[in-house]
């Protein structure tokens, strides 16, 4: 697979396959506890307790707004909260965590050393229509960058109006 240009946008790397990277600080072990850890990972994705052991469920629970100050406008159709039921399908850690994504397909975490930073990749398969693929690319796009910019210890932009705009740009990066 070609290598994402660190800080960009994702790429459909299968029709139904999106995936995007990012590069942060070390080690390793900091950005695994930053994946597996509600009271880390609500801070940039969602809360939600994990039992590390494959076929382990769980609950992702996002609150966006709780995401950047100010959150900007929450677009039309969306709730304060939103929940997904998962299950953890492969653990390898601290290097790999695949999980099932509701009826949206699965997601795989990969994170490999890259002397003292770390990449972490992110791959969501079976996105089945346009719509859920943008708004997931959005979606992982914002999330991720709220990450970096937390690992800098700057704040981030407002979620909404970014997840808006990275939405229309995967609009036209993904157009027909």
């Amino acid at each position: 697979m070609n290598h994402i240009a660190f800080d960009s946008h994702g790429v459909l790397t299968e029709p139904a396959t999106f995936t995007i990277e990012r590069l942060l600080p070390g080690p390793v072990d900091l950005v695994w506890a930053a994946l597996t850890e509600s009271n880390l990972r609500k801070h940039w994705l969602a809360a939600g307790e994990m039992v590390l052991e494959r076929g382990a469920p769980f609950e992702f629970v996002w609150r966006n707004d709780e995401l950047s100050e100010p959150p900007g406008k929450r677009p039309e159709g969306f709730e304060e909260e939103y929940r997904l039921h998962s299950r953890i399908t492969e653990i390898a850690a601290p290097h790999r965590l695949s999980i099932t994504w509701d009826d949206t397909g699965d997601v795989t975490f990969e994170i490999e050393p890259r002397g003292r930073r770390v990449l972490l990749r992110v791959t969501h398969q079976g996105l089945a229509d346009r719509d859920t693929l943008l708004a997931i690319a959005a979606g992982w796009h914002m999330h991720l960058d709220i990450l970096v910019t937390r690992a800098k210890g700057l704040e981030p932009e407002p979620f909404w109006a970014g997840w808006l705009r990275l939405r229309e740009d995967y609009d036209r990066r993904f157009a027909k």
